[in-house]
C-alpha cells in the first residue's frame, strides 16, 4: 500500500518543495485554509497538484496509517497536527523548532513507530546539517583535543537582493519579525553564558567569508543557543569559549530600524500589542516583496579551535542564494529541505520518535547533494593552511 503525503499549508515558503514532491510518484495532497490562494500559488506548467480545503474531518477521513503529515501552518498549530498524527498513526514533519510540548510526545511516537521530525528547514535545518559536519570533521582531525578553546558561530539572514533604504523586506506579515525583536537571547561568550533582552542590545559586526568575496553584515544572537551545544555533539569536557546561533542583517539595518527599536522598547500589555499590530500593517504596505522581486539568503556556519591562543583548526560552510525562477531563495531552502525530510521518513531513514535534522554525515551528505542537484550552492572553507 502506497503512503500519501499530506502537506498542510501552502504559503509562499512551501511552494518549491510541494512542486518537487508533486513530480515524484508518491501521492501528494495539499490542504490549505484558503483554497483559492493555494490553487493560485501552485499553478504551474510542470505538475498538477491535488489541492483541497483544509477541513479536519475531511483530513481524518483521508489519512491512512503510515501517511506523512507536513505542518507548514502557524507554529501554534503544530501540536494539534502532531496529536492528530498520533490518533491516526501518521508521521509528522515540520520546519519549526521543537517546542517542549512537542518533545513530550517522543515516547508516544516511539510506541507507535512514528517519526516526528522537526527543525528541517533553512534555520533551523540546513544550519544543523552544516554544524554536525563541522563537529564530525573536527573530532576526526589530528588537531582535535577537548582542551582546545572552541569557538562556534552560526548565522543566517534573509533580505532583499537589491538593498532598499529599510535594509529589509517582508515575505509575509511583519508581526512575527516584530515580536522576535522583543525576544530574549542566550549565548556563550568568553566561556560564560550571556543574555540580551532585544537584538539591539547585542549587535555586532560579522565578516562573512562567501564564495568569491567577504562581506560585512550586522549580526545578533537569537533565541537560546545553549541547548544546541549538546545537540551539536559538543562534549561536556570541551572548553567552549564561544557558541552563538544568530541572525544576519544587511549593514545599516540597525540605523534604518532605530525609530522602530525605540518605540518597541516602550510597548507593554494589550495596548502595546495593538500598537505592534498597527506597526505591522504599516510595514506590510511599505516593505512587502513585490511580485517576482528576488530575495537573498546568506548563511555562515563555522567552528574554530585554538591552542594556547593559536588557531589550530578552523573550517566553515556558507551559502549565498538569490531568488530565481524556481522561487524565492528563502522559500526554496526551507521547503526543499522539508521535502528531503519527508522522503527520508518514507524511506525508513529516520528513527522513530521526536527528532531534529539528521546528525549522521552519510545522511547529511545525501541531503546536501540533493540540494546541490536543485541548483543550491553550499561552499566550504578551510581557513588554516598547513
Amino acid at each position: 500500500m502506497t503512503n500519501t503525503i499530506h502537506w498542510l499549508g501552502a504559503g509562499l515558503s512551501a511552494v518549491p518543495g510541494i512542486i518537487e514532491l508533486a513530480k515524484k510518484e508518491t501521492p501528494l495532497i495539499v490542504w490549505n485554509r484558503s483554497l483559492p490562494k493555494a490553487e493560485q500559488a501552485l499553478k504551474n506548467d510542470a505538475v498538477d497538484v491535488d489541492v483541497r480545503q483544509l477541513d479536519w474531518d475531511a483530513l481524518a477521513d483521508t489519512v491512512k496509517k503510515g501517511d506523512v503529515l507536513v505542518s507548514m501552518l502557524p507554529a501554534t498549530l503544530h501540536l494539534t497536527v502532531a496529536k492528530f498524527c498520533l490518533a491516526h498513526e501518521a508521521h509528522f514533519v515540520s520546519s519549526s523548532y521543537i517546542a517542549p510540548d512537542m518533545a513530550e510526545l517522543d515516547s508516544q511516537a516511539k510506541d507507535l513507530n512514528l517519526c516526528f521530525v522537526n527543525e528541517v528547514g533553512l534555520d533551523p535545518g540546513i544550519d544543523h546539517l552544516l554544524a554536525h559536519l563541522l563537529v564530525d570533521s573536527y573530532q576526526n582531525s589530528e588537531q582535535f583535543s577537548p582542551d582546545n578553546q572552541h569557538y562556534f558561530r552560526s548565522y543566517c539572514g534573509g533580505f532583499p537582493k537589491v538593498a532598499n533604504d529599510f535594509r529589509y523586506k517582508f515575505s509575509w506579515s511583519p508581526l512575527g519579525v516584530l515580536k522576535a525583536l522583543r525576544s530574549k537571547a542566550k549565548w556563550q561568550e568568553n566561556g560564560v553564558a550571556k543574555t540580551s533582552n532585544a537584538p539591539w542590545e547585542a549587535l555586532s559586526e560579522y565578516q562573512a567569508q562567501l564564495a568569491d568575496h567577504s562581506e560585512t553584515f550586522q549580526a545578533y544572537p537569537n533565541r537560546d543557543s545553549l541547548p544546541f551545544i549538546k545537540q551539536y555533539n559538543f562534549q561536556d569536557d570541551w572548553d567552549v569559549q564561544e557558541f552563538v546561533r544568530g541572525t544576519l542583517r544587511l549593514n545599516g539595518w540597525s540605523t534604518a530600524w532605530q525609530p522602530l527599536f525605540d518605540e518597541i522598547a516602550t510597548l507593554e500589555g494589550a495596548s502595546g500589542d495593538a500598537r505592534l499590530l498597527e506597526i505591522s500593517k504599516d510595514l506590510e504596505q511599505k516593505y512587502l516583496y513585490g511580485e517576482n522581486e528576488p530575495d537573498r539568503v546568506v548563511m555562515c556556519v563555522e567552528l574554530e579551535a585554538r591552542k594556547e591562543g593559536k588557531v589550530v583548526w578552523h573550517q566553515s560552510y556558507h551559502l549565498d542564494s538569490k531568488g530565481n525562477a524556481q522561487g524565492q531563495a528563502m522559500a526554496r531552502l526551507v521547503s526543499l529541505t522539508v521535502s528531503l525530510a519527508i522522503e527520508s521518513v518514507l524511506n525508513n531513514e529516520i528513527a522513530p520518535g521526536v527528532s531534529a535534522a539528521p546528525d549522521k554525515p552519510e545522511q547529511i551528505d545525501k541531503w546536501l547533494s540533493a540540494l546541490t542537484g536543485h541548483g543550491e550552492s553550499i561552499g566550504h572553507h578551510n581557513h588554516v593552511t598547513k
